[in-house]
């Protein structure tokens, strides 16, 4: 049985690719900082819940030991956890700061590296990040520079870890976001979330759902950033 990590796992996208996964016979290790007691994934008897800050090297390190001691290896790591702050370049805090490199930066580090190493005695592996159509493309109006320049980071990691273990069965890839329908999105602020995408309409989960199964099937790419974004990296329109 093949096994997945997503962090990031307790609702919106992160819980629609726990179930997705599961759907295909799966055993998933769902993080989160706290699942609430009734889990969202009730009855399903191959899934582990994770509780923990993923910017925490022993949250990482219980994620990883908890797939490997109990399903045996780790084939699929999504690192879906996330946070967004958006506001004017030299508003940023240090504290804003500090929040965006915990999650996007440590949390795609320790949990990432103990993963390749499980991967690597394998010689099999995919792992898919999640990011944002901002760093290739940003908008005017949208304030943003402090979380681009972060998530920036993970598109250049994306290619830097898909050479260096293309000969050893591991694939890194990396999906870039547009707006997705979300109840973090407030209703009032749809016509306008609409707008910033070419086909005038924002993103579903299950859109964000399908690009992480098609690079987890996808055996002959890596080092890729796919858009799923409306057209908005296309460019200005």
């Amino acid at each position: 049985m093949h096994t997945a990590i997503v962090t990031g796992a307790s609702q919106g996208i992160g819980a629609a690719l726990v179930e997705a996964f599961l759907k295909r016979g799966y055993s998933v290790v769902a993080n989160s900082r706290h699942f609430t007691r009734t889990s969202p994934f009730e009855g399903a008897t191959n899934i582990a819940l994770v509780d923990g800050d993923i910017g925490q090297p022993s949250t990482a390190a219980a994620i990883v030991d908890t797939a490997v001691s109990r399903f045996g290896r780790i084939d699929v790591l999504i690192n879906n956890a996330g946070v967004f702050i958006s506001k004017p370049f030299t508003e940023y805090t240090t504290e804003d700061f500090n929040t965006l490199v915990s999650t996007t930066l440590a949390g795609f580090l320790y949990v990432s590296q103990l993963a390749v190493k499980q991967m690597l005695r394998q010689q099999s592996g995919s792992i898919v990040n999640v990011s944002t159509t901002l760093v290739d493309q940003p908008i005017a109006g949208v304030g943003a520079a402090v979380q681009i320049m972060l998530k920036g980071a993970l598109h250049a990691v994306t290619r830097a870890l898909a050479i260096e273990y293309a000969t050893q069965g591991i694939r890194v890839n990396t999906i870039a976001l547009g707006v997705i329908d979300t109840p973090m999105h407030k209703p009032d602020t749809l016509d306008f979330l609409k707008g910033l995408h070419p086909v005038d309409r924002i993103g579903e989960v299950k859109e964000v759902v399908d690009a992480a199964l098609f690079l987890t099937d996808a055996t002959f790419t890596s080092g890729e950033i796919l858009h799923v974004d409306g057209g908005a990296h296309a460019g200005k329109w």
